[in-house]
């Protein structure tokens, strides 16, 4: 296992907070709640109680993912939350540079999940006993070897959008579970994004929409690619 190294600067980034909910922008390599190990304590869900105290999580990045999360400030909210994430009335969008350059403007990848369980956390395309799992896809950008691409989970399996672009033969760079050698060493930290996420306030019932662009010089958004 690697060692863990959370980032510290910043140590939270605030994009939204109100009575109902939070929102933050979750920076690479720190874990969304707390492992066993007492090693792992250091999380979002822990930071974000030191100045909530009744912070709750409603979803969670991989701890190699960055971008946006939402929190609930209560046990109503969250509930209110946890059902839209439920219902799929939660969109969210990435961005992700991947191995290769896609062909295509735009597709889907719809293949079935599940649990590796001799390799966990890894997760597999299984046919027999899979889960349904659909990812839609454009691609931004491409050239040099490479792709942008804007992925739209339609279900929320676990390292879905990791698994779905490797299987295509595009991996994710930077990707420690599902890259090859060449993609792995490619970037410095598993370029994935969680760029947009949109909910209904619980309390107002207005429909929310935060965004966090992705970081431009690891991503190297400002040459396209």
């Amino acid at each position: 296992m690697r060692e863990y190294r959370p980032p510290t600067e910043p140590y939270l980034t605030e994009v939204y907070a109100d009575d109902t909910l939070l929102v933050f922008d979750k920076p690479s390599g720190l874990l969304s709640v707390p492992g066993r190990d007492p090693a792992h304590a250091d999380s979002l869900a822990s930071r974000s109680q030191e100045k909530y105290p009744g912070a709750m999580t409603v979803h969670r990045l991989d701890m190699d993912t960055s971008g946006l999360v939402i929190m609930a400030c209560h046990p109503i909210a969250h509930r209110l939350l946890s059902q839209q994430f439920q219902e799929r009335q939660v969109e969210k969008i990435y961005y992700a540079r991947v191995w290769g350059e896609l062909e295509e403007e735009s597709g889907e990848i719809d293949l079935p999940l599940i649990c590796d369980w001799p390799n966990r956390p890894r997760q597999k395309v299984d046919f027999e006993v899979g889960k349904p799992s659909l990812t839609r896809w454009e691609r931004v950008a491409a050239g040099g070897g490479f792709s942008l691409v804007r992925l739209k989970p339609v279900t929320g399996r676990s390292h879905q959008l990791r698994v779905h672009l490797q299987a295509i033969g595009h991996p994710i760079l930077g990707d420690p579970f599902y890259a090859h050698p060449q993609a792995l060493a490619a970037a410095p930290r598993l370029l994935l994004h969680a760029t947009e996420l949109s909910c209904t306030h619980p309390n107002t019932g207005e429909r929310l929409h935060f965004t966090s662009a992705p970081d431009i010089a690891t991503f190297h958004m400002d040459s396209g690619l």
